[in-house]
């Protein structure tokens, strides 16, 4: 349903257990932050969490814990996340808490500095003082692609951090956390009637605001490879990382589906095909993965998106090898198509850990707010073991064909000390 403001809701009631979960989605990531505010999405998901005009600042995390349940959020290329799980009987302070913060979160100076602290720690700890800290997800960007949205690092330049002000935090607000922009998902044991009666009450005078348009991300695919060689003083070995670009879901969902199963039919388990020949027939890796999904996770993101290849190797290793040795079992796949037992082996694995996976409320409930935000169909988080099911060998054959050599980027990464 969608309310008079534009809010989007999915009402999914699931009575087995006595549990609720409320999640929100906004439309903004790190892709949508403008130039000179690189780490703002991420930033103002810290600030939904200090208050809003009707809570004291630590209030939300009160009323959550204290009625015996969990929250969290989190930022992402295309959304920012907002979510808590309770007992069934807190649905309605679920549902005001979130409305609440959506209405009016507290902006204040200080709020705003102590949160730009708490996110430069978060980078020190996460990234800067971390081995692979930004390994691949920040570091390969800027080499696959040139735009400013995709390529920039969307935890944040210090600089960029440092010298937001509170009028950045209001037009950033009022820009993207409108509630056309948003969508509710609401997951658990709950009565729909009642449930929508709840959300009406709670969500449905938060005013209508102008919905920013959503702005294209694309860009040109590369035309030659593309190398860089960056230093971290904290990793212990060399490393390096491949990336392609992937189909678009919107119009290529079953192309982009082959990538990803190619992706674990290299190195997903002992007898992946890169695994095999990487770690334990060769010996040039100690660890090798590869994935759809820049940060680890297919149909996390729009149009571009990125299939990446990782591994770290000794110092004794060139990483020519490694690449040499992925060219080859992408060549071979590309050729002759994965074997049908093969296939069926991954793909019954995958099928079989998205049910066991949605079997836990919150991701169902995360699963299917994203869903309808990035893609426009909740249903598709449903759809997700089928579709993995029907991959066929052709399918990965020509996925594997399309990850060429003069079409990717490769990132080098050596330990030591930047100089």
């Amino acid at each position: 349903m969608t309310l008079g403001n534009g809010l989007r809701v999915l009402l999914a009631p699931d009575r087995t257990n006595p549990v609720v979960g409320v999640a929100v989605h906004v439309d903004v990531g790190f892709r949508s932050e403008p130039q000179g505010r690189t780490g703002f999405a991420h930033l103002f998901e810290h600030l939904m969490f200090q208050g809003s005009e009707s809570l004291e600042k630590l209030a939300h995390f009160r009323h959550v814990q204290g009625s015996g349940g969990v929250f969290n959020g989190s930022t992402h290329q295309d959304y920012t996340d907002y979510f808590e799980i309770l007992p069934a009987g807190a649905l309605e302070r679920g549902l005001f808490l979130e409305a609440d913060r959506l209405r009016a979160p507290k902006l204040t100076a200080e709020n705003l500095a102590n949160q730009i602290d708490v996110v430069k720690e978060e980078i020190r700890l996460n990234v800067l003082n971390r081995p692979y800290g930004g390994f691949p997800w920040i570091l390969l960007p800027p080499v696959l692609y040139s735009t400013f949205a995709n390529a920039h690092n969307g935890y944040g330049d210090f600089t960029d951090l440092e010298t937001s002000t509170l009028d950045d935090a209001a037009a950033f607000f009022d820009a993207y956390y409108a509630p056309g922009n948003a969508v509710l998902t609401v997951v658990g044991d709950f009565d729909p009637d009642d449930a929508a009666a709840l959300v009406e009450r709670h969500f449905g005078d938060i005013p209508a605001r102008p919905v920013p348009p959503r702005p294209t991300f694309g860009e040109p695919a590369p035309d030659g490879e593309r190398v860089e060689s960056v230093v971290d003083a904290h990793a212990p070995l060399p490393a390096l990382a491949l990336g392609y670009r992937l189909p678009d879901p919107a119009t290529d969902l079953r192309g982009y589906l082959a990538h990803a199963v190619l992706g674990s039919l290299l190195t997903d388990g002992e007898a992946a095909r890169l695994t095999q020949r990487l770690v334990y027939g060769d010996g040039l890796v100690t660890d090798v993965s590869a994935s759809a999904g820049l940060m680890g996770a297919p149909l996390d993101a729009r149009d571009p998106d990125t299939f990446t290849v990782t591994a770290v190797h000794p110092d004794s290793v060139d990483p020519r090898q490694v690449v040499d040795i992925v060219d080859a079992e992408l060549a071979t796949l590309a050729e002759k198509g994965p074997e049908p037992e093969e296939l069926r082996r991954v793909t019954a694995r995958w099928a079989g850990a998205l049910y066991r996976e949605h079997d836990r409320l919150m991701n169902r409930m995360l699963a299917l707010g994203s869903a309808e935000l990035v893609h426009g169909r909740a249903e598709l988080s449903d759809e997700l073991p089928a579709e993995i099911a029907a991959v066929t060998p052709e399918a990965v054959a020509a996925a594997a064909a399309s990850l060429r050599p003069d079409a990717r980027a490769l990132l080098v990464l050596t330990p030591g000390a930047d100089v």
